[in-house]
């Protein structure tokens, strides 16, 4: 979390929009998918989609694989609600993170990252999932 929190709150933003403060201005996009295909289009290289875009999906992958053994330490549930509050609770957490990057940093805050990290969050919950299968096989 601590490493999350550093790369997404206090760590340089490269990809930043420039605005009124320079490099990095407060901005903002909530328009879905928008920056996912300007990023896809419009890049030098394929470098860069690949960091930005792959990047705000591992950023979360440890998160949805984490989350799961706290709810699982609290009280058995049923495994697909695990799975819907492990999804729901990344999408939460990566909101928050959007609006603190508003708020506080000249970052932008953009809906297409909180789309990216919710998938890297059920990313996460399905190899849990999976690996949990796998050593059930295994014993």
């Amino acid at each position: 979390m601590a490493g999350l929190f550093y790369v997404t709150l206090f760590a340089w933003n490269y990809g930043s929009s420039f605005g009124p403060v320079g490099p990095g201005g407060r901005n903002y996009n909530l328009d879905p998918f928008l920056s996912i295909y300007r990023i896809s289009m419009y890049s030098e290289s394929w470098l860069d989609p690949f960091r930005i875009l792959i990047g705000n999906v591992l950023l979360f992958v440890p998160f949805g694989y984490l989350f799961p053994f706290l709810i699982d330490s609290i009280r058995k549930i049923n495994s697909n609600i695990s799975i819907l509050l492990t999804v729901f609770f990344s999408m939460l957490l990566s909101i928050f993170i959007e609006v603190s990057q508003f708020l506080f940093t000249y970052r932008v805050a953009n809906v297409d990252d909180v789309i990216l990290n919710t998938l890297g969050g059920f990313i996460g919950v399905f190899v849990y999932k999976l690996s949990f299968r796998f050593i059930r096989i295994i014993k």
